[in-house]
């Protein structure tokens, strides 16, 4: 209880100011969307895409920004930190637990812990806040990315939940994934103000308002990330529309959990597949052997200018920029979840060097049921930011059959269209478990096809050897994967013994 006559230390939410009110909404964007901008047709080309996350003012006006202490927020529930015994010291849970006294201790003992991604509540004692909601964040593994984003979500979601069962007016966040547990800040706002978004839209007729309360170093990210879901104006929509991530979730801002059991071919395959009897042909493959050959031909009308010598470097640059900002903004709009849930590609930890570890998983890949084009569109979706810094990517061939097998013009179509830094930040690519067939068509292809990737390309037998290069914690490898080579292994040292 403040002195009388005293300034009170607690904030009142309906003083601060929401995300719709003018602030300086920042126009300044990084060199790939001053060309969009300049480029006419491409701008055309954004104006007519709808964003997933549309300039909506009502929405806006719910959302402030707090750069301060979620525990002097006035406002129905304030939102804390914890870990599954409640028992968690983390700046937020302390400042909370000094601002309402002793008794919280006590009533916390009888929730009698509380789960990862669950929410309980509590009252808030001698808080402003009329209610405390305790939820327990995912500890982040790199190796277990998708449990920790399912969970984070459901940490957001069931306070939300709780929010609405109890009516509440308004509702404080904390950052939920504190530095303890490890969770990449940028990845963890991404599903905060998704999630939020989402629940508004579809629940939220009668919450007033959610205060994100940050801290001075999580504050650049917030308004960073907040333009992306959370637009105050149609300019703003269009900018941040490249710039979405990946995975935007579905419609309740779930992220999309791929299916593991997913299994394209009936047999598995079994130790014999390796055996050399097809031709080469067949790995080697067809052009217009599939829906991507009918794709726009802007990168072969660009290649017939540079041989007639039309094309200036600089010219030949800019074109291939625009072409792929073209791309990369059909990929930003598209729904490409029936492409994610196949968990053909996705990141894992970083090597032995520090680099990202992009995988992809060819026995997930079922060339010949699904639309290619998406699947181009997914893969610059997801690598799109990811090649901004050095990374490397691990294939595993591991039992895939002729219906996963990529044929070359599909690859040089792949390779032309993508980015400069796609090529210059690859650092290495890791072909796990080739056949003899393999690695033939590999060696045409990088050395006929492409230019400097030949030096990149490692074939790795086994993944003892992978794991020279990658630590095993590091990577998440698919069961079958791990089968096949201890199968392999076994029978390799059958073979020694006799």
């Amino acid at each position: 209880m403040d002195p009388l006559g005293a300034r009170s230390q607690f904030v009142e939410v309906q003083n601060l100011p929401t995300w719709d009110q003018p602030q300086g909404v920042q126009d300044e964007v990084d060199g790939e969307n001053l060309l969009m901008e300049e480029d006419d047709q491409l701008t055309n080309q954004l104006n007519s895409l709808e964003s997933p996350f549309p300039f909506r003012q009502d929405i806006n006006s719910k959302i402030v920004l707090f750069n301060g202490d979620v525990a002097l927020l006035n406002c129905t529930a304030i939102v804390s930190t914890s870990n599954e015994t409640l028992t968690d010291k983390n700046p937020v849970s302390d400042s909370i637990h000094r601002y309402s006294g002793p008794e919280l201790r006590d009533e916390l003992l009888k929730l009698k812990g509380c789960r990862t991604g669950e929410a309980k509540m509590t009252e808030g004692f001698n808080l402003a806040a009329r209610f405390i909601i305790h939820t327990v964040g995912p500890k982040y593994k790199a190796k277990y990315r998708t449990a920790a984003e399912s969970s984070l979500y459901s940490c957001y979601r069931n306070v939300m939940q709780l929010a609405k069962e109890h009516a509440m007016a308004s509702v404080g966040f904390c950052v939920v994934s504190t530095v303890k547990r490890a969770y990449p800040l940028e990845d963890a706002t991404h599903i905060a103000l998704r999630t939020v978004r989402r629940f508004l839209e579809n629940h939220g007729e009668n919450i007033e308002v959610v205060v994100f309360a940050v801290s001075d170093v999580e504050e650049p990210v917030y308004r960073k990330l907040m333009p992306l879901y959370y637009p105050r104006s149609k300019k703003e929509e269009r900018i941040g529309l490249p710039l979405l991530p990946a995975d935007i979730g579905n419609a309740e801002g779930e992220p999309v959990v791929p299916e593991r059991q997913i299994r394209i071919a009936e047999k598995p395959g079994n130790l014999e597949d390796d055996s050399g009897d097809d031709s080469l042909e067949s790995d080697l493959g067809l052009v217009g052997s599939h829906a991507f050959a009918r794709m726009e031909g802007d990168v072969d009308k660009q290649r017939k200018l540079i041989l007639q010598g039309q094309m200036s470097e600089a010219a030949q640059q800019k074109q291939h920029q625009r072409n792929y900002n073209r791309w990369l903004c059909r990929a930003r709009t598209e729904d490409l979840s029936d492409i994610a849930a196949l968990k053909a590609l996705y990141q894992t930890g970083v090597d032995l060097c520090g680099r990202t570890v992009m995988v992809v998983v060819g026995r997930n890949i079922p060339v010949t049921l699904i639309d290619m084009e998406k699947a181009l569109l997914y893969f610059i979706h997801v690598m799109d930011h990811i090649t901004v810094k050095e990374y490397v990517m691990v294939y595993f061939h591991t039992l895939t059959g002729e219906h996963n097998h990529l044929d070359t013009d599909f690859l040089k179509k792949l390779y032309d269209i993508v980015d400069a830094k796609f090529k210059k930040n690859l650092r290495a690519f890791y072909f796990v478990h080739p056949t003899f067939r393999s690695k033939v068509s590999t060696w045409f292809f990088v050395t006929f096809s492409v230019s400097g990737l030949k030096e990149k390309v490692h074939h790795i037998e086994n993944l003892q050897q992978l794991f020279t290069c990658i630590l095993p914690e590091q990577i998440d490898i698919p069961p079958f994967v791990l089968e096949y080579d201890t199968r392999v292994s076994i029978h390799k040292s059958a073979g020694t013994q006799t």
